[in-house]
């Protein structure tokens, strides 16, 4: 059973068309890491709260395994790239409604790592040993 693709992108998507067919305007949460493509000056806490609605962004693709997009942040257009595997919530902003999702910051950066490998462009990084004086 564990090559049943998830049905997390499913239902991102439903939500998002949801929340766009009554006017509510989709917000995202995501956990930033290095996979994550976001203005850094807006995240907090490794997070980041994204608007996705149709007036916020442009080129919207939400694919199995990424959310892209255009948008402006204090004025400057960006790229934006989040893989669905850090989405942890999207919600109407007006009413709260929505869905979470679990997420394990280990487990994502351990993906990382097995699909940087398999694609070649990096090696995992692994913290060096240390050695600490106790006196």
């Amino acid at each position: 059973m564990s090559d049943v693709p998830s049905n997390k992108p499913y239902l991102i998507r439903a939500l998002h068309q949801w929340c766009t067919d009554f006017g509510f305007t989709p917000f995202i949460a995501v956990f930033v890491d290095g996979r994550v493509e976001v203005p850094m000056e807006f995240v907090k806490n490794d997070e980041i709260v994204l608007n996705l609605s149709l007036e916020a962004c442009h080129q919207l693709q939400m694919d199995n395994d990424w959310i892209s997009f255009q948008a402006r942040f204090g004025g400057i257009p960006r790229k934006i790239m989040v893989p669905v595997s850090h989405v942890l919530a999207i919600y109407a902003r007006e009413n709260g409604q929505g869905m979470s999702f679990p997420f394990d910051p280990v487990q994502a950066r351990a993906l990382h790592a097995v699909d940087v490998n398999e694609h070649g462009s990096e090696q995992p990084k692994t913290p060096r040993p240390s050695l600490k004086i106790v006196k």
